[in-house]
This record gives C-alpha cells, structure tokens and sequence, in this order.
C-alpha cells in the first residue's frame, strides 16, 4: 500500500465530504434567514478525485441580506468545514 492510499484509507468518505459542505451551506443561508424567506435555495456540492465544487443559487429578499453575498458566504463555511473534517481526520490518524 503507498502512502497516498493508506492517507486515503484515514480520511473522509467523498461522500462524509459532501455531506459536511451541504449542511454548512445551508445551515449558513438559513442562519441569515428565516426558512420561510427563501424562495429558493439550491445548493450542489461534488468531490471527485480530491476537488471539492461548491455552488449555492439562493433566491430570497434583500431586505434581510445581500443574497450574493450569504452565497459566497456560504460556500466559503463549506469549504471551511471540508477542510475541518479533514484537520479532525488527521488528527484521529
């Protein structure tokens, strides 16, 4: 086994990966807005080959928050859990 596998063999699932980027995506928008606010909130994440790709289409009001920014904001916490669940994974290794 080389050491890329046996690193492979410690780390998260792609699908544990997926899984924390969808929910600290969401979790963000709907930290900046009530749930019944959002008209729509599309959020699609793949890791393949160790590249995460995150997009986040949020459609809901202004008054409450710049909808662009709450997007980028929160492809930024998905990244930013990605990359702590990698950090916990390392550490448990």
């Amino acid at each position: 086994m080389s050491d890329a596998d046996a690193e492979t063999d410690r780390g998260p699932t792609d699908r544990e990966v997926v899984e924390a980027a969808s929910e600290a995506a969401e979790g963000l928008v709907l930290s900046r807005y009530k749930q019944s606010e959002v008209e729509d909130l599309d959020v699609t994440v793949s890791f393949e080959d160790g590249v995460l790709e995150v997009d986040v289409y949020l459609n809901a009001p202004d008054e409450t928050a710049d909808p662009e920014q709450v997007a980028q904001d929160a492809v930024r916490a998905a990244e930013a859990a990605v990359d702590e669940l990698f950090a916990e994974a390392r550490e448990e290794a």
